[in-house]
């Protein structure tokens, strides 16, 4: 793996300024579990890149990698090597608390009557005595200089609405202009970045720097070599970002609350004309804007409820009810409102931007009439007006704007909430194009890598999610486990097909208690080898495809099981995972019962899972508004969608669901799959080849 990276960089070409020439600037390593990724890519880029006079970006998939990397892994490179590299952590400004805002919550927490504190989000900060002491605490951490304001740094959990009261996003920072920049804890990490050699980040930061423009957060990317560790994930983190979202009858609250915090503006801002003024202004263009909502409201549900649509009105397992618009395609009475809509929002963020400006202005002058604590809490809130206004801006704009020919169409849908809401969604169907664009064309040079990038056998699908040329260099290390003696793969006669989800679930409630005892025979013939049968004391996870089908085993199996039973969604996981380790510790047997995230992120080494037991196999929801649209451009391209995208994602997914068993050399242990369509249909043998080499015994019945 050093020899492809460094073989890759050397061939890039440069001008005297140092400026990419050539067009190979992008490589895809599968490198599987053991192989020593990590120590590869730091060993041929770091050099290299200083050579070249670039900063490298590490980015993983997770804040937990994120972490690891920077406090063990190159570390550890780096004291082997005697190199002297600058390291640094680069997160997200909502990862940090915001010390003016600490201020604020302090006082409120200390008295309700302290200044004026707004909120607008649906999580207000409502100080409580637990919450009080927390604030008190982090103050004096800060201050003593024992916690640098991070998050992921501080030794509790903080709640979600007590932590989004103490930050802030770009549009509510005040920058140089904040009374207490020299406190700030995201700017003192944003210092770092910029004498760093080598910059620690995730795939969404690298993301949300690109949305920017690039530079923005991190180096230019045409200064940087990029190395995307877990860059399987690339393309899904990518379409996050690209996508669009209004929920209708929230927007249109939102707005009614704002026009009456304007109408509270005006006697304090009295003195202040430029404010006040701008205030009025927005005032009523938001009227405009929620009469428009207001005709939007039943437009839309008229949609949802009537439409003949086959996807309409269906709801699949606990999936809520939704419309997707056939080939991306907006009705015309739709489309002409929501053209409405975006010219409305554009003026409204035009004027929020002004307001936003006259206040940030304000912060600078110390001889205003109002109070600057005052002044601070309302350009706080005109911030976050500004990002709600730009992202109503960017949803009305997507829907009403034709899909340029020949490129694939947007994925448009609408969703009934719980609470009677309708949320309307864009998506781009693939992040390819705008990853090509904004990254792959401008960067000097990028790694990605990951234990799966091939499905069914070769980078297609990796290269096309991704936006890579179709010629871009693809190579292949092998692992370091020796599959065959190290794990067993079973597939057993239940007596029931997957896609008959009554039986199939009945099944699993007659056939997973045996399956989860120690001594349980798995296949016909006694053909279950001694050591993979001796898992007494040991950790096993079963994953479900279907949150119902496993909330059904619970209730059917949790009173009856003898030994500890974790379900995902009952507690966070790190407390599963902290119970589980500490039962098998113990020498007792325990059981998690998870879903997708678990299938991908649990690290489980050893006797912490010596069985991984796959209830079904992971193909996508039917009504998955994404899927079912690139499904509907690829059939109308002439391909096949099944064969091009539903079971390559399914393939990818078994794949990293059996990942979880092996995580050490001398890890030894068992994957049992419960879905006989890997023996009765045709593609199964194509899905069991994609998988480790595992001995397989497989019961034909």
């Amino acid at each position: 793996m050093i020899g492809h990276i460094a073989s890759f960089l050397g061939a890039i070409e440069r001008d005297a300024e140092g400026q990419r020439l050539s067009e190979n600037n992008v490589i895809a390593i599968e490198a599987g579990t053991g192989t020593g990724k990590t120590v590869a890519y730091l060993l041929s880029v770091l050099s290299l890149a200083k050579a070249a006079g670039k900063k490298v970006v590490v980015a993983t998939g997770t804040v937990a990698l994120q972490g690891q990397l920077l406090d063990r892994d190159i570390p550890d490179v780096l004291a082997a090597t005697g190199w002297d590299y600058k390291l640094a952590l680069a997160k997200g400004r909502g990862r940090y608390l915001c010390p003016l805002r600490l201020q604020q919550c302090n006082d409120t927490a200390k008295s309700q009557d302290a200044g004026l504190f707004l909120f607008e989000d649906e999580l207000a900060f409502q100080p409580d005595r637990q919450s009080g002491e927390t604030l008190q605490a982090m103050d004096e951490a800060l201050q003593v200089g024992s916690w640098d304001g991070d998050r992921d740094a501080w030794p509790e959990a903080v709640p979600a609405a007590t932590w989004q009261a103490l930050t802030v996003d770009r549009n509510q920072c005040a920058g140089r202009r904040c009374r207490l920049i020299a406190e700030c804890c995201f700017f003192k990490a944003r210092e770092a970045l910029d004498g760093a050699d080598c910059i620690v980040a995730n795939h969404d930061l690298v993301m949300a720097d690109l949305a920017l423009g690039g530079g923005a957060i991190l180096s230019a990317p045409e200064d940087t070599i990029y190395v995307f560790d877990e860059a399987h994930r690339l393309g899904t983190t990518a379409l996050n970002h690209f996508a669009s979202q209004c929920r209708l009858k929230a927007t249109s609250q939102w707005l009614e609350q704002m026009q009456k915090t304007l109408k509270a503006m005006a006697a304090p801002f009295a003195e202040m004309p430029d404010i006040t003024h701008r205030g009025t202004e927005l005032g009523e263009i938001s009227v405009l804007a929620r009469q428009l909502l207001q005709q939007a409201s039943p437009l839309f549900e008229s949609t949802l409820e009537n439409s003949t649509n086959a996807e309409a009105g269906q709801n699949f397992g606990n999936s809520p009810v939704r419309y997707r618009y056939p080939e991306g395609i907006v009705d015309g009475a739709c489309r002409a409102l929501s053209e409405d809509l975006t010219a409305v929002f554009v003026r409204l963020s035009s004027r929020m931007e002004n307001l936003h400006g006259v206040l940030e202005d304000a912060l600078e002058n110390s001889h205003q009439p109002v109070p600057r604590v005052d002044i601070e809490q309302y350009f706080q809130v005109a911030g976050q007006w500004l990002g709600r206004a730009n992202a109503a801006t960017e949803l009305w704009s997507a829907m009403g704007r034709p899909d340029p020919a020949g490129q694939p169409p947007m994925a448009r849908w609408l969703t009934y909430e719980d609470n009677g809401d309708i949320r309307l969604s864009v998506s781009p169907i693939s992040a390819g194009l705008r990853l090509n664009e904004l990254l792959w064309q401008r960067c000097y040079g990028a790694i990605t890598t990951s234990a799966t990038l091939r499905v069914l056998g070769d980078f297609e699908r990796f290269k096309s999610d991704s936006g890579m040329a179709a010629d871009t260099q693809c190579e292949v290390v092998a692992g370091a486990f020796d599959y065959a003696n190290a794990g067993l793969l079973v597939v057993p006669n239940i007596g029931a097909e997957a896609s008959d989800a009554r039986a199939h679930t009945q099944a699993l409630i007659e056939h997973l208690p045996a399956l989860l005892y120690p001594d349980a025979d798995m296949a016909s013939g006694n053909e279950v080898v001694a050591e993979n049968k001796a898992i007494s004391g040991a950790g096993v996870l079963v994953l479900f495809a279907s949150r119902r089908q496993m909330e059904e085993l619970v209730g059917a199996l949790a009173d009856d099981l003898p030994w500890q039973l974790l379900v995902q969604g009952e507690l966070s996981t790190a407390e599963i995972v902290s119970r589980h380790r500490a039962t098998i510790d113990g020498g007792e047997r325990s059981v998690i019962f998870g879903l997708a995230s678990f299938a991908e992120g649990m690290d489980l080494p050893g006797a912490y899972c010596q069985h991984v037991i796959i209830a079904k196999l992971p193909f996508a929801v039917p009504d998955d508004p994404l899927q079912a649209a690139l499904a509907e451009w690829v059939e109308s391209k002439g391909g096949n969608a099944f064969r091009e995208i539903t079971l390559p994602d399914a393939a990818l997914r078994l794949i990293q669901a059996c990942g979880r068993l092996l995580r050490h050399e001398d890890d030894r242990g068992r994957v049992t799959i419960l879905d006989r369509r890997l023996v009765t249909k045709s593609y199964g043998r194509q899905l069991l080849a994609s998988l480790p080499p595992f001995k397989q015994v497989i019961e034909r019945g």
